[in-house]
């Protein structure tokens, strides 16, 4: 069916949680960055998206913003993909995505993405 709803590990043990999506297919929910992520404080942050109508799309695409919580700089990462299901019935997400840093000028934003 495709629900984003639930609890969704990535390959590199990242863990996204997803509410239940409202009547606009719009959700929330939290992330937390697994080990090999990098980062030296493993928070959870807060996430927000949206989903294709699954009554449209049968394996609909999606993205969701998370604005990191973490002391040391301000983050915010993009994710934008599609879920598919197998023919077992397995979903599965594909995504990409970027991650942005604050700067502290605009001769630094070439290093931010």
């Amino acid at each position: 069916q495709c629900l984003l709803s639930g609890s969704w590990r990535s390959d590199t043990s990242c863990r996204m949680v997803v509410s239940t999506l409202d009547k606009d297919n719009r959700f929330s929910g939290f992330y937390l960055p697994g080990p090999a992520a990098g980062y030296s404080e493993h928070l959870t942050s807060p996430l927000e998206g949206s989903q294709q109508d699954i009554g449209l799309v049968p394996q609909p695409t999606f993205s969701f913003t998370v604005n990191w919580r973490l002391q040391e700089t301000a983050r915010t990462s993009v994710f934008l993909g599609q879920c598919y299901v197998d023919t077992n019935g397995e979903e599965t997400l594909h995504a990409l995505w970027l991650l942005r840093e604050a700067t502290n000028s605009p001769a630094e934003d070439w290093k931010a993405t």
